[in-house]
């Protein structure tokens, strides 16, 4: 179970920032005992891959805070998060942590399972993010952007984290993705009634 929930919350993760999650899996694995990672993955604890990580991380923050430049980031990085996310997951739910011991025992007969969840769960967290960024920007006239990207960034790590040392709190930061969900949908239901409301009431006057 801890292995799930630790690939979870590493695809979660990328989906707010691709680069986040591998480049925390690349430290730990590289520099601490908190992770171990299989012979598979250690290419994610090389030195040349940290730091080109590490640079297109640099990019990434920038790009995504500023706006306009922010969807075009969302629309490049459509392709970018899931695939880190699906990385994300196979790595960190098949290496040893500080939580779990026997990881190869919960993946040994389909590998290719939690990529390809990860890419899904990354996928989702990245669509959503994808559609609120828009509102955000039109409803504070672009300044909110860089606040909003901020708050991605800070969360992505914090999961990253949490999803290796206490993979538990995942199922927390769960909750309050799908009450978000909820929210933000039921938010845009209400503000399109509003609008048809107000077209028809222009109209009648």
């Amino acid at each position: 179970m801890f292995e799930v929930l630790t690939g979870t919350g590493l695809a979660a993760s990328a989906g707010l920032n691709a680069y986040i999650p591998l480049l925390i899996l690349g430290l730990l694995g590289r520099y601490t005992d908190l992770i171990d990672l299989p012979s598979s993955w250690t290419w994610l604890g090389n030195g040349w891959v940290i730091l080109i990580m590490s640079v297109l991380l640099a990019v990434e923050m920038v790009a995504d805070k500023v706006p306009v430049v922010d969807h075009i980031n969302d629309v490049v990085q459509t392709v970018v998060r899931p695939t880190a996310g699906g990385l994300a997951f196979g790595a960190g739910s098949s290496s040893e942590t500080v939580t779990v011991s026997d990881p190869e025992s919960f993946f040994s007969t389909h590998q290719w399972v939690p990529v390809v969840t990860g890419v899904l769960l990354a996928l989702g967290v990245h669509l959503l993010k994808s559609a609120a960024r828009p509102i955000v920007n039109a409803t504070t006239a672009g300044f909110g952007a860089p606040v909003a990207s901020t708050a991605e960034d800070a969360t992505s790590v914090v999961v990253s984290l949490v999803a290796i040392i206490l993979p538990v709190l995942v199922l927390v930061f769960l909750l309050g993705l799908v009450f978000f969900v909820y929210w933000f949908f039921r938010r845009r239901s209400v503000r399109r009634r509003e609008r048809d409301a107000a077209r028809a009431a222009g109209f009648r006057v």
